[in-house]
C-alpha cells in the first residue's frame, strides 16, 4: 500500500501511483539515452475519474523536464464522427509552424497523402486510399520523430478516438521497433466497439499495460483529504469521503473542492452533508448547480458542450444567442463554478479555442442534461455556423447528422458534398455515414439514385455486401441513364467480383449488355463480362466464350477504351489458352497508344480497373516480352506509390513487380517485392486473389532458388493448399504446390496436385505450358512408376509449346524431354533446350538447362557456364548441384 504523502508531496490525482509513475519514468529514460532506440508504447486503463488524465500530465511534466518534445490530443465523445480529428491534434501544430514549402519538404512524397487529411494541403481530385493515407500519418510520424527526438505522443480518452486515428495508432504501433517515439495513451475499459475496437486493441496488444489504475484506499483518501482540508480532519470525516465517492480520485478532489468552498468543516458532526455535496459534481446534481447559475450560463454551457472541441466565446455566443458581453460573463461564471477551464497552453493543440470542459464526465453530463429536440435544433444552427465561418461540409457534417430529416435538400447537398471531402482526404466511413443520412432526409425522386450511386462507390472496397445492395436498389429506380447507369453496372460488378459472386458479376453486366441500345455502352459491358470470366479460375464460363471474344475482338481497331479493353483481353485469353504468342502481343500492342496505356486505362484509372493493365502485362511477360511486362509493372508500382494507394493495388504492384523478376530469373530480386507484396495482403485480409498472387510467387520463387525448407514455411505459415481462389491466380497454384510436395518429399500428393491442375486446365482450355507447366511436372515425377505416359505427357507439353511459340516454352518441353531419355538422345535434346532458352528473356530456365546440358554431355565447360548463370541469378540450389556434378567427375 502506498505510503500517505505530507501536502503538496504529488499532485492530488497522483496518490498512489507511484508504480505508474515509475514505468512513465523509465520509458521517458529509455527513449532519451538513444536516438535509434526502439519505440515504446504504454497504456494506462481504468474507468472515468480515476487519475488516467492527471498521469498523462504527469508524463508531460516528466518528458519536458528531460527535454523531450510533447504532443498531445485527447478524443471526445461526440467527435468521434469527426475523422483525424485526434492525429490532427497530435501532429498539425508542428506542421503548420513550419512554412508550407518546409512541411513539402520534410514529408517528400508523401505531404500530398497525408497532408490533406492532416489539413496541411489541399486534397486531391481523386478518391484517396485509406490504407495509403494511414502509412503515409506513420511515415509522417517517423521523420518528426526524427526531426523533434525525443518525442513524446499523449493520447487522452483514446476509447473516443476518431476510427481514422485508431487505425493510424494500430499501423504506429507495428512499426514502432523502426520509430524512436515514445506513446502513452490512456483509455476506460469498453465504449468502443466494431472496428474502433479491433483497431484500438490491436495497437495497445503490442504496448506495455500500466498497472491497472484503481480507486483510491480508505489511507489515501485520509491522506489526500488531510493534504486538501488541513491535518486536523477527524478520522470519520475522512472515512466519509471515500465512503461517498468510493475513492475515485476525479470525485474526491471535486468534493473536497466544493467543502472548501462550503467551507464545511472537516469534522465528524459535518460528515453527513458530505454526500449532498458530491451530487451537485455529476449527474443531476451538476444540472442542478448549472442551473443556479442562471438561464444564460446554461445555454452557454449547452452551446460549448454541442461545439464539443475549439470551444471559442464567439461561436459559443452566435450559438446560444448571447451578445458578448453576456458570453463573456457566462464564461467567467462557468470558470469559477469549475465546468469550463481555459486550455493548458502547453498541449499546443490546433483550433483549442478559448475555452475547454474541465473534465469529459462535465462535458458528458451538460451534452446530456439538453432536451431532445432543442439538443437537435441546436446542432443544426451549430452546422449552419460552421459552414458560415467557412470551415468546410465536412466539419458541418458531424452536426448535420444528428439534425432529424425533414426534407431539406439543402441538407443533401450539403451532405453528398461532405461525403465528397471526407473520400478525398481518405475517410470513407466517414462519407458513407454522410451518404446514408442524406438518404434519410430524403433526396428528390430525380436525384435518390445518384445518392445511392454515391454511397455504393463511397463503400465499394470497404463493404462489398452493401455496396451490393445500394447500387441494385439505385438500378431499380429512375434517375440512372446514359453513362452513369453503365458505371453503376460496373461498380455493382466489381463489388459482386469483391464479394466472390463472380459468376452474379458476369450475368449482371451480361444482362445489362443486352438491353443497352447504346452500341459503344453495350460494348463496354461485353467487355466487362469478358473480363470477369477472363479472371475466372473456376469451370463455369459461358460456353463457345473463346470464340465469340476473338469474334469481337476481330472487329477492334482500338479507336476507343472499350475496343482497347477487348484486344487486351482477347490477348490475354490466346495468352492463357496457349494460343501463338505472336498473335498476342500484335493484340496487346493495338490496345496501346503510342507504346503506352491509353487515358482512362492506366492503373489508377477507376473507369476499368487494375484488372485489364495486369491482364495486358501479364500477356506480356508469359509470351516472352519481359521488356514491356516489366514496364508496365514498375509503372503499376509507381503509380500506386505516388498516388498512395497502400491496399491491395500496390500488394498485386509488389507481386507482378516480383512476377517480372522471376520471369526474367533475377530470384534474389524477386524475394523483396513479393514478401512487399505478401506483408500488404496480410494487411489487407487473408484469402483474398492478391494474397495467393504474393503467396503462390513467392513460393514459386524461393523453389525455384533451391530453398525448398523455406517455401514449406511459407506455404505453411501463410495456407498455400487447397481450396484455391475463384479468380485465376499467375501462376497457376496447382503446379506450383505440386512441385513444393515433390520437393518436399510427399511425391504422391505431389502427383495428385499435379493431376487436379491437369483436370482444371482441360476444363478451361488453359493449355499454355509456361502458365500452367503441370505437364512438364508430372511427366517428370512419372518417369519412374508410369514411363509410357510420362513419354506421352512429354510430347504433348513440346506440341503445345511449338503452337505457343516462345524460345521459353519450346526449350522448358525439351529440357522435359531430355530428361526422361539417356544417352545420346539425351544429349541432343538437352543442347537443343539450351539453345531455345539461350535466345529466352527467362535466365533461370537458361542456366538450368546449361546444368542439365553439361551432366548429359558430361562438358565441365557447359557445367561452369551454368554454375555461373545459377550464381547470377540466386539459383543456390542449381549452383550447388552444379559444383557437385563438377566435384563428382561427372564432367569429361
Amino acid at each position: 500500500m502506498t505510503e500517505v504523502r505530507r501536502a503538496g508531496a504529488v499532485p492530488a490525482s497522483l496518490w498512489e501511483r507511484d508504480e505508474e509513475v515509475a514505468t512513465i519514468t523509465r520509458a521517458v529514460d529509455t527513449l532519451c539515452a538513444d536516438r535509434s532506440s526502439p519505440g515504446i508504447l504504454l497504456e494506462a486503463r481504468g474507468e472515468a475519474g480515476v487519475g488516467k488524465t492527471a498521469l498523462l500530465a504527469e508524463a508531460r511534466r516528466i518528458a519536458e523536464e528531460r527535454g523531450c518534445t510533447v504532443w498531445s490530443a485527447r478524443g471526445g465523445e461526440t467527435l468521434r464522427s469527426v475523422p483525424f480529428n485526434v492525429v490532427r491534434q497530435l501532429l498539425q501544430p508542428a506542421l503548420v509552424s513550419m512554412l508550407p514549402e518546409e512541411a513539402r519538404e520534410y514529408l517528400g512524397d508523401w505531404y500530398d497523402i497525408a497532408g490533406p487529411a492532416l489539413g496541411i494541403a489541399d486534397p486531391g481530385e481523386r478518391q484517396a486510399d485509406p490504407q495509403g493515407v494511414c502509412d503515409g500519418l506513420v511515415a509522417a510520424v517517423r521523420r518528426l520523430a526524427r526531426r523533434e527526438w525525443p518525442l513524446v505522443l499523449l493520447v487522452d480518452d483514446a476509447h473516443w478516438a476518431d476510427q481514422e486515428t485508431l487505425r493510424w495508432l494500430a499501423a504506429l504501433a507495428e512499426r514502432l521497433d523502426e520509430t524512436s517515439v515514445l506513446v502513452v495513451l490512456a483509455r476506460r475499459p469498453g465504449d468502443v466497439s466494431g472496428d474502433s475496437a479491433r483497431h484500438l486493441e490491436a495497437a495497445t496488444a503490442v504496448g506495455r499495460p500500466l498497472a491497472p489504475l484503481n480507486a483510491l484506499t480508505p489511507q489515501a483518501t485520509a491522506g489526500l483529504t488531510r493534504a486538501t482540508l488541513g491535518a486536523h480532519a477527524e478520522a470519520a470525516f475522512c472515512r466519509e469521503v471515500w465512503a461517498v465517492t468510493g475513492g475515485n480520485p476525479y470525485e474526491t478532489v471535486e468534493l473536497l473542492a466544493k467543502v472548501q468552498d462550503s467551507e464545511l468543516q472537516p469534522v465528524e458532526a459535518e460528515a453527513a452533508e458530505l454526500r449532498a455535496l458530491n451530487r451537485t459534481a455529476r449527474g443531476g446534481g451538476l444540472v442542478a448547480r448549472l442551473e443556479q447559475l442562471g438561464v444564460d450560463s446554461t445555454r452557454f454551457a449547452w452551446a460549448a458542450a454541442i461545439l464539443g472541441g475549439g470551444i471559442t466565446v464567439d461561436m459559443v455566443a452566435r450559438l446560444a444567442t448571447l451578445d458578448p458581453a453576456d458570453a463573456a460573463r457566462c464564461a467567467e461564471l462557468l470558470r469559477g463554478a469549475r465546468i469550463l477551464s481555459v486550455p493548458d497552453p502547453t498541449a499546443g493543440q490546433p483550433g483549442a479555442g478559448d475555452l475547454e470542459f474541465v473534465h469529459p464526465l462535465i462535458a458528458t453530463a451538460v451534452y446530456n442534461s439538453i432536451p431532445d429536440a432543442l439538443r437537435t435544433a441546436m446542432h443544426g444552427i451549430a452546422a449552419q455556423l460552421v459552414a458560415d465561418s467557412g470551415l468546410g461540409a465536412a466539419a458541418a457534417s458531424r452536426h448535420l447528422l444528428q439534425v432529424y430529416p425533414d426534407d431539406d435538400q439543402e441538407v443533401v447537398a450539403q451532405l453528398r458534398e461532405a461525403a465528397r471531402e471526407h473520400l478525398a482526404v481518405g475517410a470513407p466511413d466517414a462519407a458513407r455515414r454522410c451518404l446514408e443520412r442524406a438518404l434519410q432526409e430524403p433526396p428528390l425522386p430525380q436525384s435518390h439514385a445518384r445518392v445511392l450511386f454515391e454511397l455504393g462507390c463511397a463503400t465499394l472496397l470497404t463493404a462489398p455486401a452493401t455496396t451490393i445492395g445500394h447500387l441494385r436498389t439505385a438500378l431499380a429506380m429512375p434517375g440512372l441513364d446514359g453513362e452513369q447507369r453503365v458505371d453503376a453496372v460496373f461498380r455493382l460488378s466489381q463489388a459482386l467480383l469483391h464479394n466472390d459472386q463472380l459468376e452474379e458479376a458476369v450475368r449482371t453486366v451480361e444482362a445489362e449488355a443486352a438491353r443497352n441500345p447504346d452500341p459503344s455502352a453495350r460494348l463496354r459491358l461485353q467487355a466487362a463480362q469478358y473480363m470477369w470470366e477472363g479472371i475466372h479460375a473456376g469451370e463455369t464460363s459461358s460456353p463457345h466464350r473463346s470464340a465469340r471474344l476473338a469474334e469481337l475482338a476481330a472487329t477492334c481497331t482500338g479507336r476507343d477504351n472499350a475496343e482497347r479493353a477487348l484486344l487486351i483481353l482477347r490477348g490475354f485469353d490466346a495468352m492463357t489458352h496457349g494460343e501463338s504468342a505472336e498473335e498476342v502481343v500484335e493484340l496487346c500492342d493495338r490496345a496501346l497508344v503510342n507504346g503506352r496505356l491509353a487515358p482512362g486505362l492506366g492503373w489508377t484509372d477507376t473507369e476499368w480497373g487494375l484488372e485489364l493493365p495486369m491482364m495486358l502485362a501479364s500477356s506480356y511477360a508469359y509470351a516472352d516480352r519481359l521488356d514491356r511486362a516489366e514496364a508496365l509493372f514498375t509503372e503499376a508500382l509507381r503509380a500506386y506509390e505516388s498516388a498512395g494507394w497502400s491496399g491491395g493495388h500496390l500488394s498485386l504492384a509488389h507481386a507482378y513487380v516480383g512476377l517480372g523478376h522471376r520471369r526474367r530469373g533475377r530470384l534474389k530480386e524477386a524475394e523483396q517485392p513479393l514478401r512487399a507484396s505478401l506483408r500488404i495482403a496480410e494487411r489487407v485480409g487473408r484469402g483474398l486473389p492478391l494474397y495467393w498472387s504474393a503467396t503462390c510467387n513467392l513460393v514459386d520463387t524461393l523453389l525455384a532458388r533451391g530453398h525448398v525448407e523455406e517455401a514449406r514455411t511459407v506455404a505453411d505459415q501463410y495456407g498455400f493448399a487447397p481450396p484455391y481462389p475463384s479468380t485465376i491466380v499467375l501462376p497457376d497454384p496447382r503446379p506450383v504446390r505440386g512441385r513444393l510436395l515433390l520437393a518436399t518429399g510427399r511425391t504422391k500428393e505431389g502427383i495428385n496436385e499435379l493431376e487436379a491442375a491437369e483436370k482444371a486446365a482441360a476444363a478451361r482450355g488453359r493449355h499454355n505450358p509456361v502458365v500452367v507447366p503441370w505437364a512438364t511436372e508430372l511427366a517428370r515425377a512419372l518417369a519412374g512408376e508410369d514411363p509410357g505416359r510420362a513419354a506421352q505427357l512429354a510430347t504433348d507439353a513440346r506440341r503445345q509449346a511449338e503452337r505457343f511459340g516462345t524460345d521459353t516454352a519450346i526449350g522448358e518441353a525439351l529440357r522435359c524431354a531430355a530428361a526422361l531419355e539417356t544417352g545420346q538422345r539425351a544429349v541432343r535434346l538437352a543442347a537443343q533446350a539450351v539453345t531455345y532458352l539461350e535466345a529466352s528473356p527467362c535466365q533461370y530456365e537458361h542456366a538450368a538447362a546449361r546444368v542439365e546440358y553439361g551432366i548429359a554431355a558430361r562438358s565441365a565447360a557447359e557445367l561452369d557456364r551454368g554454375l555461373a548463370l545459377a550464381e547470377s541469378c540466386g539459383a543456390d540450389g542449381l549452383a550447388a548441384r552444379a559444383r557437385e556434378a563438377l566435384a563428382a567427375g561427372h564432367a569429361g
